[in-house]
C-alpha cells in the first residue's frame, strides 16, 4: 500500500496528493494528515469515487486508510 504524508499542507494539496496516489495505487492508500478540512475534503473525495476510508485519530493527525 502507498503511504502519503500531507502532514502541514492545507486544501487542496492533501487531494490531490491523494488523487495522485489513487492513480498509481488504485486498490487504495494510507494518507496522514493534521487539518480537520483535509481530513473532511480527502475523506469525501475518496468516498465519491468509491473508496471505503477508515479513520484512525492520533493526538492532532489523523491516518486515512483508503481502500477500494
Amino acid at each position: 500500500m502507498k503511504e502519503v504524508d500531507a502532514r502541514g499542507l492545507n486544501c487542496p494539496e492533501p487531494i490531490m496528493m491523494a488523487k495522485r496516489a489513487l492513480i498509481q495505487s488504485p486498490e487504495g492508500i494510507d494518507i496522514t494528515v493534521d487539518d480537520r478540512a483535509a481530513l473532511e475534503n480527502v475523506t469525501r473525495f475518496a468516498k465519491s469515487k468509491g473508496y471505503s476510508v477508515e479513520k484512525k485519530e492520533s493526538g492532532r493527525e489523523w491516518r486515512l486508510v483508503i481502500r477500494k
